[in-house]
């Protein structure tokens, strides 16, 4: 009896096993090849943004240096120009931080705002700072050379003088030198990374559980689109949960012209990668669309996948309608402000409960904002 019993459950247990293994190279008991995602993730959005990214913090290094070494208003406009151009490509990026950009911390140290200026003067006068130590996060980063290179003074004359004639000139440019060889360190580790081996690992775990490619990245997506995108760059300044405003909280507060350019290209970003777009391009890979459309993704009887891609439409639409001043679109325009937060918010629920149900896939990080 016992043996007929053992009998039963091998076979049982072949059976479950051989069904395991009847999925497709990359396929999941879904039938969505997952594998095919991961490619075009990895080779035709995640690595080449991150290559331009690392370019472009390269340049800003140059530019820093030549500033350094030659502080003029010629060099300090050359380390701005370079500046936006990087910050514009970390919003093309940030969302990936799996799994090097995780250990590295890499959006807390790229992108906290606002900088604590106070201990960043007292940085500059001791000399003794280390950008590297988590106490250093919201020292560093594009925020930190925002107030560098804009929130020295009132104008473009007295900023420069703090460079040129200022008492403490030499260490004020030293520190800005610091803040873009910085950048440029994080950038060029996760870039590595991905391009010495992670790549090939991160393709290859194409399965359906909680540590699998697919999961981590969505998650990784979902949070970053929910706790940066939404809550940093609207949420926050329109005191989304402390019913208190807070219009110095915006992103790029001492530039001041920049903030809807920036949320405008991570609102691309954050769309192309949901549609497989590839980076620096028009092309359409696979995506999550194509895994919500393979599983026939439906929400009170409308298509999931057009639901999404209009409510990023909607958000947009939001944001043309405001200036590239936020501090002063809160202050002054705060129904249209509130619009975008509402359009934003609204594509949480399409992302982060309907999409997810529909793919299995579980969030793997605290929620404690009750959205």
């Amino acid at each position: 009896m016992k043996k007929s019993i053992l009998f039963i459950v091998l076979i049982v247990l072949v059976g479950f096993m051989s069904s395991c293994e009847s999925d497709g190279p990359g396929e999941t008991s879904d039938g969505f090849n997952r594998k095919a995602l991961l490619e075009n993730w990895a080779d035709n959005i995640i690595i080449p943004a991150y290559a331009d990214f690392t370019n472009e913090t390269a340049d800003l290094i140059v530019a820093g240096r030549n500033f350094q070494m030659d502080p003029s208003m010629t060099t300090l406009n050359d380390l701005r120009d370079s500046w936006l151009i990087a910050y514009k490509g970390w919003q093309r990026v940030t969302m990936f931080l799996y799994l090097k950009g995780d250990e590295l911390l890499i959006r807390v140290n790229m992108n906290i705002y606002p900088s604590d200026t106070a201990a960043i003067q007292k940085n500059i006068k001791n000399g003794d700072y280390k950008l590297e130590l988590s106490s250093y996060n919201d020292q560093q980063g594009f925020p930190a050379l925002d107030y560098m290179l804009y929130g020295l003074g009132t104008n473009d004359d007295e900023i420069l003088a703090r460079y040129t004639t200022d008492p403490m000139a030499e260490k004020n440019r030293k520190y800005v030198a610091d803040l873009c060889t910085r950048i440029h360190s994080l950038a060029s580790a996760v870039n590595d990374d991905w391009n010495t081996g992670f790549r090939d690992e991160f393709v290859n775990n194409d399965g359906s559980s909680v540590n699998s490619s697919v999961n981590r990245i969505v998650n990784d997506y979902i949070f970053y689109y929910e706790k940066d995108l939404r809550l940093g760059k609207v949420g926050v300044p329109a005191g989304m949960f402390t019913n208190i405003i807070l219009p110095r909280h915006v992103e790029a507060v001492y530039h001041g012209n920049i903030a809807n350019t920036l949320l405008n290209e991570s609102l691309d970003a954050a769309q192309d990668f949901f549609n497989g777009v590839h980076y620096g391009g028009t092309t359409n890979g696979v995506g999550l669309d194509d895994y919500l459309n393979h599983l026939n993704s439906m929400k009170e009887g409308e298509d999931l996948t057009l639901l999404i891609n209009n409510q990023f439409e909607a958000a947009r639409v939001a944001s043309d309608v405001l200036s590239e001043n936020f501090e002063d679109e809160v202050l002054n325009n705060f129904p249209e402000f509130q619009e975008l937060l509402t359009a934003l918010q609204l594509n949480i629920v399409l992302l982060k409960t309907d999409m997810l149900q529909a793919l299995n896939i579980n969030t793997d990080f605290i929620d404690s904002d009750g959205d």
